[in-house]
This record gives C-alpha cells, structure tokens and sequence, in this order.
C-alpha cells in the first residue's frame, strides 16, 4: 500500500497569487493510480490539479458535517437546559 511524505517549505511551483507548492509523495495501488490518471485525462487537468480538488471536496464536507453535528449537540443542549 502507500505512505504518505510531505515535504513542507520545498517550493516546486506557484499557484494562485504566489502560492507556495509543496510536494507530496504518497503510495497507492497502481491500478487505483489508472483511474485517477483516467479521470484527469478525461477533463482535461493534471494529476495532480484532480487530487488537490479531491481533498479540498473531502475536507470542506468534513467541516460541514462537523458544523452540523455541533449544531445539533446545542439543540440538544438548548433543549436540556431550556
């Protein structure tokens, strides 16, 4: 399977108003590797353009699950103390 190195501070390119990039190697099934490299063919984006919007996916809905769930736990709060 894969392991994941970042390696912070290396600046490898820019992006977006001087963005630092850093580069990051990680390990995965290559078959799995196929697929990415098929879907990024398929619209036209880079490797790694396809991955970096797959975490930002991956992390904004993780925040929102997070925002409801403490939205949630203060209903519940609310109603408790109410």
């Amino acid at each position: 399977m894969y392991t994941l190195y970042m390696c912070k501070g290396i600046t490898q390119g820019k992006i977006n108003k001087g963005e630092k990039m850093a580069r990051v190697l990680i390990s995965m099934p290559e078959k799995f590797l196929d697929e990415i490299d098929s879907v990024a063919t398929s619209e036209n984006r880079t490797r790694s353009e396809l991955i970096r919007e797959a975490l930002r996916t991956y992390m904004y809905r993780s925040q929102l699950r997070n925002s409801q769930k403490a939205a949630s736990n203060a209903e519940i709060l609310d109603a408790l103390l109410g």
